[in-house]
């Protein structure tokens, strides 16, 4: 089923261009030529990964004329621009993407099949780059795809990390990170660009020195100078020759690559101290933060993509004659700054205005606030990030003056319309409570920030920056998240796809929000039976992805519920937890618990999040009891999935069929799981929380499973104290039997072979539940979520209702492409628009 979104005739939008290989003979014999010609192998003699790297060798040629062709068409057209910073893209594997958006994917797995070699094989070669972690760096990547096959003028600015997060093992059911290095072979999409470097400056000191008018010039002398290289990515947009860039920039020092002195006298460290220290700071994706010296490196992170990040754009404004007034820099150029950790962009940009061009601070600033829009994805005020004002004034001094001098303006505008309001004054100030407060300084220097769904808008302009929304109602906007249907549903799921083009056309893989006429299937019968039977067959795959990662099998004809996301308290991964033991309660008590399930989890904790990493724990433990009891067999069972990433995800959310979006109401700014998981047909178990209130909009309650406390609730219980768990607890028999197997009862069903636990292993969870107030309401939802997952399990015996929730779920799920969102900020916020053909 393939052949409806591969088999394609590219489209001509700008001039003809000539494609490598028009069929699976001439592919064959380039494909010989270039492993040959490249890598000295042949066939014989060549390994997956060989394979893999000379393909993907060959579809960047082939993107690289259409690319060139691209950036010409933006620069000689003078037109405006969008460059998105963020600290992540987690854009994934990218060749069979890139195979599927120039129309080559059939002709290549045909070949390789002439060839007698596994395309399958060949494609999982490509390692997940590492410059992302979660929902922040997804969305980066899929806003980046939907720009280009929009034929937007937008790119990426970020870090080319050298090792991602980690990769997350499991041992004796704990979570071991190790290094990421997805690096350890240069990666064969990215072009080093070293005549385009810039220099960044850390730490010194500020002089000052008055012209002949009396005006003061500022510099930072006696600084220390990181290189800032650019690695660029190509981004393709499906099936259009546009071509855009991810541009990532690598720390190098300013000198020698050893001192030889210090290397010649047998101080090996020494001599690589200068590179390592400026390597450092694109080394690894967030470093661990609880020392001190990696809150530091991630300060300079932030800065080095800001520092870098504008120096191109501004230089790339200028062309090459350097000619043109940067007082018109916001009329063709537009910053989108991914949440607060490029929020530096906002004194950099006037650093770089004001003492490297020559403007005066009115100027600059009105330059700054047409050209920077700030996107805000947490609730949680204690997520807001601030600095230490010591710590920023010691590594970025030109920086800190010029934050301190925006705080003083805004705080003396704030005292002429709030006159004596010195409460006020504090609560908003860019300085305050000795830190930097960077979701205001991004507020007060940007011209636009918005939310990321409708709930979360609405919180931020009424709860969390209620102040700033009162003082610039006209910033405040929603734009709620989407995701890139190209790689959740045409790469991920073929076959779902090719039923949905059989079904109602192929139009909508160009425009998504075509897939509510699905919806007319409903009652369909032979049309919801085909849905089946697909989601069987990938129920069936992602079983036998279990058995391969995890050695255990589990039954397809199971209820797959599934919650994979990033651990933390508020998105309650624990509540989930808490059911299993409920249910497994039920069953070592002779009691039915109806249809049988498979939990499948996954998620990585932070490093030094403690509660976090000890829920992956009892997840694991609550495994091993439940995977290998005779009681469970057929029934229950759970699996945790150890280093979820892009690739696991494309292979679990086509055979999941319960969708877990449980956080606590107010704290999920959007989500986007839940997104991928909908268009894939699985049923949406969630809160009133984030875009889940969205889905269940459009879906109505009927199709999907709402419960537990809604966010005025949650706002109220917060505003008053909170509640009592132990009442909770104490007057609910199931809870008390789950604490009871939290509290060392597990041991008893441990299997002979496992470890046991100490009656405290978990302590630090029964406390956060019951002595530290239960802070994301995890016993007071409970009885709901029960009642909820009860609801579920009578809806599944219904075949035909439970396929058409499916579908409706899958026809809906187009108002949350990323088309739809992109094409809301390109017309709204950004001005941008595709150059005529």
């Amino acid at each position: 089923m393939r052949s409806h979104f591969t088999a394609l005739t590219p489209l001509k939008p700008y001039e003809v261009f000539t494609i490598m290989f028009l069929n699976e003979k001439a592919f064959i014999k380039d494909f010989k030529k270039v492993l040959a010609s490249q890598y000295g192998k042949s066939l014989e003699t060549a390994s997956y990964e060989d394979y893999c790297t000379a393909l993907s060798k060959m579809v960047r040629d082939e993107l690289t004329e259409r690319w060139v062709h691209t950036s010409n068409i933006y620069r000689t057209r003078e037109t405006r621009q969008v460059y998105y910073f963020s600290l992540e893209f987690l854009m994934g594997q990218c060749l069979e993407s890139h195979l599927i958006y120039l129309g080559l994917r059939d002709i290549c797995e045909k070949g390789f099949a002439e060839m007698k070699l596994d395309f399958q094989k060949i494609l999982a070669a490509e390692p997940d780059a590492g410059l992302g972690n979660g929902g922040l760096g997804r969305l980066a990547a899929c806003f980046l795809d939907s720009m280009a096959s929009l034929r937007l003028p937008g790119h990426g600015c970020g870090i080319r990390y050298r090792h991602g997060l980690f990769v997350q093992k499991i041992t004796d059911g704990q979570q071991v990170e190790i290094a990421d290095g997805w690096l350890r072979e240069k990666s064969v999409w990215e072009i080093r660009k070293p005549d385009k470097a810039v220099v960044v400056l850390f730490n010194g000191r500020v002089v000052s020195e008055a012209d002949e008018n009396g005006e003061l010039h500022f510099e930072t002398v006696d600084a220390t100078p990181v290189r800032a290289i650019p690695y660029d990515i190509p981004v393709p947009g499906y099936n259009n020759n546009t071509v855009n860039t991810l541009r990532l920039w690598r720390a190098e020092s300013m000198e020698q690559e050893i001192d030889f002195t210090s290397f010649s006298r047998g101080d090996y460290i020494g001599a690589r101290l200068n590179s390592y220290l400026a390597e450092s700071i694109s080394e690894v994706l967030y470093p661990d933060d609880s020392n001190y010296q990696n809150r530091v490196l991630r300060l300079k992170q932030q800065y080095f993509l800001c520092s870098a990040g504008l120096q191109s754009i501004i230089r790339t404004y200028r062309g090459k004659d350097k000619t043109r007034d940067l007082r018109g820099f916001a009329d063709l150029v537009c910053i989108q700054i991914n949440d607060t950790h490029p929020a530096l962009a906002v004194p950099e940009l006037m650093r770089l205005l004001m003492d490297e061009h020559g403007l005066g601070w009115n100027e600059a600033w009105s330059v700054t606030t047409r050209t920077i829009a700030y996107t805000n994805h947490t609730i949680m005020p204690e997520a807001l990030e601030k600095w230490p004002v010591d710590t920023m004034r010691e590594l970025l001094p030109r920086i800190y003056m010029i934050i301190e001098e925006i705080n003083r303006r805004f705080c003396a505008e704030l005292a002429e319309v709030y006159p004596g309001e010195e409460e006020r004054w504090s609560r908003m100030a860019v300085i305050g409570d000795g830190v930097v407060r960077m979701a205001h300084l991004a507020i007060v220097g940007s011209f636009s920030v918005n939310g990321v769904a409708a709930v979360h808008s609405e919180i931020l302009k009424t709860v969390v920056l209620k102040d700033f929304n009162e003082y610039y109602p006209q910033k405040f906007n929603n734009k709620t998240n989407g995701i890139t249907h190209r790689r959740w549903l045409i790469k991920s799921n073929p076959e779902l796809a090719g039923f949905i083009s059989e079904t109602i056309g192929a139009a909508w893989i160009d425009d998504p929000s075509l897939l509510v006429q699905l919806a007319e299937l409903k009652d369909d019968a032979a049309a919801l039976q085909k849905l089946e039977a697909i989601k069987r067959r990938n129920k069936e795959k992602l079983a036998a992805y279990i058995v391969e990662r995890n050695a255990v099998s589990v039954d397809p004809d199971a209820i797959f519920d599934v919650q994979v996301k990033r651990i933390h308290g508020y998105k309650r991964q624990l509540m989930n937890l808490l059911h299993i033991l409920h249910l497994y309660d039920r069953l070592r008590n002779g009691s039915d618990i109806g249809a049988p399930r498979v939990f499948l989890m996954a998620g990585k904790a932070a490093p030094s999040y403690y509660f976090a990493k000890n829920v992956i724990k009892l997840a694991n433990v609550i495994a091993s009891v439940v995977n290998n009891d005779p009681v469970c067999k057929g029934k229950l069972s759970l699996i945790f999935l150890a280093n979820y990433g892009i690739s696991s995800a494309e292979r679990i959310f086509p055979g999941a069929e319960v969708s877990e979006q449980i956080s606590t109401a107010s704290k999920e700014a959007s989500g986007t799981s839940n997104m991928k998981f909908m268009m894939n047909g699985a049923v949406t178990l969630g809160t009133s929380d984030g875009a889940n209130i969205e889905i269940f909009d459009a879906v109505g309650d009927e199709n999907g499973f709402r419960f537990g406390l809604g966010v005025e609730e949650v706002l109220s219980y917060y505003a008053h104290g909170g509640y009592n768990p132990h009442s909770v607890m104490e007057s609910d028999p199931r809870l008390r039997s789950v604490f009871r197997l939290l509290q060392g009862g597990l041991n008893e069903h441990m299997p002979p072979n496992e470890h046991h636990i100490s009656s405290d292993e978990f302590i630090n969870i029964v406390c956060s539940l019951l002595d530290y107030g239960d802070e994301f309401f995890v016993l007071q939802d409970f009885d709901a979520y029960v009642k909820a997952q009860k609801d579920i399990s009578e809806a599944y015996a219904d075949r035909r209702r439970w396929n058409r929730m499916s579908l409706i779920n899958i026809a809906h799920s187009g108002i949350f492409a990323s088309d739809n969102t992109i094409r809301q900020y390109a017309n709204e916020l950004w001005r941008i628009s595709a150059p005529s053909r």
